[in-house]
């Protein structure tokens, strides 16, 4: 009779052995890596390390920020979609992960059968900059600037959601915009700068140190709504150009096949953080809106926004290059 039991319990732990100790054991065992597809000193790292040290804090775990800039952030998004699906490899993205497939005729990737995700951090509006000698004092005069000058307008590279949102503005009002592509927002502000060009969008972070020193003036925002953080600048929909909506977002999202368990711990920690008094005030010094999700309601935000910017792309003929 033991040795029976004894037949059947090897014959048990052969079949079941990784998946007995997983379930079993708690999460996070280990240091979690979340991956970042844009350089380190932006606003999205910013959020990123700051909320990784409070999940540090929080779980009992490191969570180690690890930057993967390149191919507006496709590097990281490819490299989270091929990890192991244990909760260990997170994303920390923008809204290039709804923008990217809009551009390839074939997606190299679907955000929804690929990822899980988790929760939507911040959603913050850029700020419409000219350069502070410019002629344009309000939106309204820079719209009418656009229509009878030789316009440029920056952007950090082609196919970002700067870029759409350029083109978006250059066609709704019928005007030949050039858009002049940088290799990164920081040579389209120097540009700006110098006046080599007319306008751009910044992110406030960015772009607030410039104004209050006087070499950059704000015009607008880019969201569809006023934002808390920024009630004195109106938007570029109130000043002629309806529907415009460029707003940008920040969301983590882990391997399709994660257990729903380490989802469920990953969005409570961060649900806990996001409605604190000191991170909210701190999103809110960067110009940003702390928002926070369920997986479900960050799912709604990718499907709307999937066949939304495709939309955009096609009926604009914007090019990735």
């Amino acid at each position: 009779m033991h040795r029976l039991q004894a037949v059947v319990m090897l014959a048990v732990a052969a079949i079941f052995p990784i998946s007995t100790v997983l379930a079993q054991e708690p999460w996070p065992a280990k240091p979690v890596r979340v991956l970042v597809g844009l350089a380190p000193g932006g606003a999205t790292d910013i959020q990123a390390r700051l909320f990784s040290q409070k999940l540090t804090e929080d779980l009992g775990r490191s969570f180690l920020v690890e930057n993967r800039p390149g191919a507006g952030e496709l590097l990281a998004i490819q490299a989270v979609i091929g990890a192991p699906a244990d909760g260990y490899t997170v994303l920390s993205v923008t809204t290039s992960l709804t923008i990217l497939p809009a551009f390839q005729e074939k997606p190299l990737y679907d955000p929804l059968r690929d990822l899980a995700p988790v929760s939507l951090i911040t959603k913050a509006p850029y700020i419409v900059v000219v350069p502070a000698a410019s002629p344009a004092k309000t939106m309204k005069e820079l719209l009418g600037l656009a229509k009878s000058t030789n316009f440029n307008f920056g952007t950090g590279g082609p196919g970002t959601i700067i870029h759409l949102g350029g083109a978006w503005i250059g066609n709704s009002i019928n005007a030949p915009i050039t858009i002049v592509h940088y290799k990164g927002t920081a040579p389209a502000l120097a540009a700006l700068m110098a006046n080599e060009i007319h306008m751009t969008f910044a992110n406030p972070i960015t772009a607030l140190p410039q104004v209050k020193a006087g070499k950059f003036r704000a015009l607008a925002l880019t969201s569809a709504e006023p934002s808390r953080a920024l009630p004195n600048l109106g938007t570029v929909a109130e000043a002629g150009v309806p529907g415009f909506d460029v707003t940008t977002w920040h969301g983590w999202l882990l391997p399709r096949a994660t257990p729903q368990a380490i989802v469920g711990r990953l969005q409570g920690a961060l649900s806990r953080m996001i409605q604190s008094r000191d991170m909210a005030e701190s999103i809110t010094s960067q110009g940003g809106d702390a928002v926070g999700s369920t997986p479900a309601q960050f799912t709604e935000l990718i499907s709307a926004e999937l066949p939304r910017w495709r939309k955009l792309v096609q009926e604009n003929n914007i090019k990735p290059e």
